[in-house]
């Protein structure tokens, strides 16, 4: 067996930070990626158009700029470039006006307070509480359950953001925080979009914090983008882990997870090569999978698989990229171009578009939360084009489908080129030309984003819900809610792990820290090869 210190299994953003950390502190590793290329879910291609790059599923990153644990590498260092776009977030109302999210929040504020008086000043009273308690929190949120330093460091500015008043706020469900703070739509459109990024229910706690939490981000680090497409931020990654002299192996399938008297040793790869691992083995590995095939289930307590039979997944996902020959032409242009921008007629039919799916069913009016990549980074197309894409949600097992029925769920071919007509006509109300700019139009459904990347089970981005019940202490099992697994020398570093998906890199980084810690007092000496 090749030997090393440790064995990353999966190059995807968590993998590679895990990596990262474990070279910082010394440690010899090896990362085996089943893909041709490494990146998971942050890559780009020109598959779309030869003259255009899309991000092939995620494209902006607001965690990762403001990550502890992405920062600390100083990927600029290895070519990474941040590019922004001239708004961070527009949200178009079928009456011609914006919902703006600047990155000046003395802009923000000023949009609003035209739309209605008063929102402008609630507007910044808002983010000054988050300067004030918004670095903690990230902080808590980030790090390994419990939080200690930053939930500490939190609780000593909760007097000053408004004590348990300030909580209850954050717990709201996104719907009541808007109604409550605000007196107009776009900040209430603002807030429940960005908590419509993940799978919490818009009426349901936790919803809230997830809308004020990226809406912050866009007041204080923005959305950016990596300059040359997404793919740039885990080659960054990548380029830093040959740089201190790790080995990152792409087309080798890790079978399985050797373990020996309950602990982990190696791994095998699907042609049978074997890996040793004297001191770790990080699994940037979605649960059900790590759960479910690569450790054996001889190897695992009874009580780990019956849980996992409970485990819930995020909701599919089906991705539109376009090719246009010029700009998307909305019928009313904004008052600054927006890199990301949501679809969606009302904070209700947002609701009721997320409620659908949660009720297995294919949405009618999908929200849509869309992309123009070139307005972000002008590398992505010729200039005067616009590389676009939009994504919305569908349900993992569908029931009906609530729109006129033509979609049945299975998302063949079929399923999918349907769909995807049913999202563009929600783009062309909006803007009315739209068809006319489309040089080239991909759809990548459930079982192409599984195809391209294992962990993206069924189209499920997240790695499991982001609902309260499988979060915290109970992400993926509960008992479970830190890198460490049943097996000994085995830890979960993917998105599955606390605290759940999102590219901010903090999974792998908990794995790698906490099989640092394990290692130091096991007193295990260090694997010579």
């Amino acid at each position: 067996m090749v030997a090393h210190d440790a064995v990353v299994v999966g190059a995807g953003p968590n993998g590679l930070v895990a990596a990262n950390r474990l070279l910082d502190a010394g440690w010899s590793v090896l990362v085996l990626e089943a893909q041709e290329t490494v990146g998971g879910a942050v890559r780009s291609d020109s598959a779309v158009h030869p003259d255009f790059v899309h991000d092939t599923f995620s494209a902006f990153y607001p965690l990762a700029a403001t990550s502890p644990a992405i920062q600390a590498f100083k990927l600029e260092d290895h070519g990474l470039r941040w590019r922004h776009a001239p708004a961070v977030l527009g949200h178009p109302r079928r009456d011609g006006s914006w919902a703006i999210l600047h990155l000046d929040r003395e802009v923000t504020a000023e949009l609003m307070d035209e739309q209605c008086s008063g929102d402008g000043q609630a507007w910044l009273e808002t983010c000054a509480e988050w300067d004030r308690i918004g670095h903690h929190l990230v902080g808590a949120l980030l790090s390994p359950f419990p939080p200690v330093r930053s939930g500490l460091g939190g609780l000593r500015r909760l007097r000053s953001v408004g004590g348990l008043g300030f909580v209850q706020s954050m717990l709201s469900p996104a719907v009541e925080l808007g109604r409550s703070r605000f007196g107009g739509e776009s900040p209430r459109l603002l807030l429940a979009g960005n908590a419509g990024h993940s799978d919490i229910p818009l009426d349901s706690a936790g919803s809230g914090l997830m809308g004020l939490l990226l809406c912050m981000l866009g007041q204080t680090v923005g959305y950016p983008v990596p300059e040359g497409g997404a793919g740039q931020l885990t080659q960054a990654l990548a380029r830093r882990v040959e740089a201190l002299g790790g080995e990152i192996r792409c087309a080798t399938r890790v079978a399985q997870v050797v373990v020996d008297r309950g602990r982990a040793t190696g791994v095998v790869a699907e042609d049978g090569e074997g890996f040793a691992a004297g001191r770790a083995v990080i699994a940037d590995v979605v649960a059900p999978h790590l759960y479910g095939g690569l450790v054996r289930p001889a190897d695992l307590p009874a009580r780990t698989m019956r849980a996992m039979k409970h485990f819930q997944l995020d909701p599919s996902t089906v991705k539109v990229d376009w090719a246009l020959d010029g700009p998307l032409p909305w019928a009313a242009r904004p008052p600054y171009a927006a890199g990301t921008v949501h679809v969606a007629d009302s904070v209700n039919q947002m609701s009721e578009a997320l409620s659908q799916v949660a009720a297995h069913a294919v949405p009618a009016e999908p929200f849509l939360l869309c992309g123009q990549m070139t307005t972000s980074d002008p590398t992505r197309s010729p200039a005067g084009t616009e590389a676009l894409w939009a994504y919305t949600h569908v349900p993992q097992a569908v029931e009906r489908d609530a729109g006129d029925g033509a979609i049945r769920g299975v998302w063949d071919r079929d399923d999918c080129e349907r769909f995807a007509d049913r999202m563009q006509a929600r783009i062309e109300r909006l803007a009315p030309d739209f068809a006319s700019r489309v040089v080239a139009r991909r759809v990548l459904g459930p079982r192409e984003m599984e195809a391209m990347d294992a962990n993206l089970i069924g189209g499920a981005i997240n790695g499991g819900t982001s609902q309260i019940h499988q979060e915290l202490i109970f992400r993926p099992v509960p008992g479970m809610g830190r890198a460490e697994t049943p097996v000994r020398n085995l830890y979960l570093g993917s998105a599955s792990a606390h605290p759940g998906g999102g590219v901010h890199g903090a999974p792998g980084m908990n794995a790698a820290k906490a099989a640092i810690a394990h290692a130091r007092l096991d007193k295990v000496t260090p694997w010579r090869s």
